[in-house]
């Protein structure tokens, strides 16, 4: 296993990190089995966890807690804060008084004193960035935090967020955790090039469009996916009938489809690891086969003829949108101030 370093902050990380969010109530309910699956990928030489509070409502942290027993010191721990984590309205966000609640929830189902890479799950509009960014600072000047990061920031956020610290003297946000595969390749056109400027390290979630890239889900067929009865992203026309382009391309290659979506993920610059999120060994077995391959230039010309670069087809259930978008209040005028005259 190669390791790449995580922005400028000096830590080592392996290309593949170990996603969490499928060990628990909502994935593999076996906790024996879970840890053992942690185990064979750090056995691997993945050195990198990524979870959050609100993976199965803390349930994976204590999983990931369990796991890590003895072996600590050997991993990379990251975890994320932001989502509802109870009836309470102020469970959840970015605010100052949540994130000192949070951070100690997490250390303790994860049965460690610090976390080496603390997270805001998302964007919280009603917050402060600075009120954020002066809460995590003290974090890290505590030592119950090493590094601090964010997730599906657009890119003007990304921006203020830096610009807020420098200005104000605090610590800044040294990863990026976007969603990106072939099928979601938005984030090339500035979040990469952006997190690239400010020396962040770039997490990307979803390499295998959630499971549209294992081939499992084909157009017109039935599949044996559960979550395809769920998510509508999965039953895309659109996404679908770029499936079908890629699946030949992969197979003209002589690769598993897991192993060219999971190779072209990591292949840009900008990305310094890729989450899987395995289920079950036998998931786990299937992405582990796939650590040595490189694509060739031809078959990244191929990729971008689909998918041409810095474009998405489609849009993932649970991406990110701004309130600008999900508010019709914020993008359209009183009726009577609508007309120019």
């Amino acid at each position: 296993m190669q390791y790449r370093v995580l922005g400028r902050t000096g830590i080592r990380v392996s290309p593949y990190a170990l996603g969490a969010m499928m060990f628990g109530a909502h994935g593999n309910t076996d906790h024996d089995d879970s840890i053992r699956i942690i185990h064979k990928a750090l056995d691997a030489g993945i050195n990198f966890i990524d979870t959050a509070d609100a993976y199965a409502h803390g349930e994976s942290e204590e999983i990931v807690g369990k796991a890590l027993k003895g072996r600590r010191d050997d991993v990379v721990l990251a975890t994320k804060l932001h989502l509802p984590m109870g009836d309470d309205p102020n469970q959840r966000g970015n605010s100052r008084r949540w994130i000192m609640t949070a951070v100690e929830n997490s250390l303790r189902r994860l049965q460690t004193d610090h976390l080496d890479l603390y997270q805001i799950h998302r964007p919280d509009p009603d917050t402060d960035i600075e009120e954020t960014l002066s809460a995590l600072s003290d974090l890290i000047h505590s030592g119950k935090v090493r590094a601090i990061g964010s997730s599906t920031m657009p890119a003007s956020d990304i921006v203020e967020a830096q610009w807020v610290a420098e200005r104000r003297g605090l610590e800044r946000f040294r990863t990026e955790q976007p969603t990106y595969s072939i099928l979601n390749r938005g984030i090339e056109a500035e979040v990469l090039p952006v997190a690239q400027r400010h020396g962040m390290g770039t997490l990307v979630w979803s390499p295998l469009a959630q499971g549209l890239l294992t081939g499992r889900i084909r157009k017109g067929q039935q599949t044996d996916l559960r979550r395809a009865a769920y998510f509508k992203h999965l039953s895309d026309e659109r996404r679908l009938d770029a499936v079908e382009q890629i699946i030949p391309l992969a197979e003209k290659a002589g690769l598993r489809m897991t192993h060219l979506a999971m190779a072209f993920a990591i292949a840009h610059p900008g990305v310094t690891s890729a989450i899987i999120g395995p289920r079950t060994m036998e998931q786990l077995d299937d992405l582990l086969a796939g650590v040595d391959v490189t694509l060739t230039d031809e078959i990244l010309d191929r990729i971008d003829e689909i998918v041409p670069p810095g474009t998405d087809v489609g849009t993932l259930d649970m991406a990110y949108v701004p309130p600008a978008l999900q508010r019709p209040a914020l993008r359209r005028r009183p009726v009577g101030e609508r007309a120019a005259a």
